[in-house]
């Protein structure tokens, strides 16, 4: 299908908001970039609040939305699995297709993410160095690069044809490194990796709001890191 209306993309580029700015520019449809500073605050505004209620971008509200009604969906593979339908591309329209994709999509939200997360923190930001949790995130992720690299052994991309599950994994691995690892040890993902990174969608994904985020140092920023990772709950 064809959008007319620009779809509205609420954003910050980390790894979480480069799967939509993907995803996006994959599918080649309009959008209007909606900038959220997370290091600022601008989670926690009552506008943006309105459409993500757990103050965590991405976020995206679609003028086209179901029987062409506007609709807003937050949490990154909510807002994959409902562009994939809509525009029925890069999910499957058959359930074994689906299912062989959305394991390895939910795979990703409840495994590499949140541990390549924790692996970040307590490596780069935590303000003491804990050797048990940096040892303890930094071997996950290391099981975990090894799960993928078996799974790619024998296939070109995570459910066989590339997918919104490549797309929701691709930027917790870019930045390897900083998570301890090494990625020449994993010879299948090492190659999935740069036929990621050379697919010119994404390379053009990774660049939405890269400039913006460059004027900012996390490491350095010690009231961003009150922001990111001091909150409690909220009236």
């Amino acid at each position: 299908m064809q959008q007319t209306t620009p779809i509205e993309l609420f954003y910050w580029p980390t790894p979480n908001g480069w799967k939509i700015s993907i995803m996006l520019e994959e599918l080649g449809t309009p959008y209007n970039l909606n900038m959220i500073n997370i290091g600022q605050g601008d989670q926690f505004k009552p506008e943006f609040l309105a459409i993500s209620p757990n103050n965590r971008m991405p976020a995206i509200i679609d003028p086209e939305g179901p029987d062409g009604s506007p609709i807003s969906v937050f949490e990154s593979g909510a807002i994959l699995l409902y562009l994939g339908r809509k525009f029925g591309k890069f999910y499957p329209a058959d359930e074994r297709g689906r299912v062989e994709v959305e394991q390895w999509l939910m795979w990703q939200m409840g495994g590499l993410g949140p541990m390549a997360g924790q692996a970040h923190h307590f490596r780069q930001y935590a303000p003491e160095k804990v050797p048990y949790a940096i040892d303890r995130y930094t071997n996950e992720v290391n099981r975990l690069y090894g799960v993928i690299n078996k799974r790619l052994a024998d296939r070109e991309y995570l459910a066989g044809d590339y997918s919104i599950a490549d797309m929701a994994s691709i930027g917790w691995i870019r930045p390897y490194e900083n998570q301890g690892q090494d990625i020449a040890d994993f010879p299948h993902l090492k190659r999935w990796f740069e036929a990621m990174n050379a697919r010119p969608a994404v390379q053009r994904g990774f660049e939405v709001g890269k400039a913006e985020r460059e004027k900012f140092n996390l490491s350095a920023d010690k009231g961003a890191q009150s922001v990111l990772f001091g909150q409690r709950a909220r009236d």
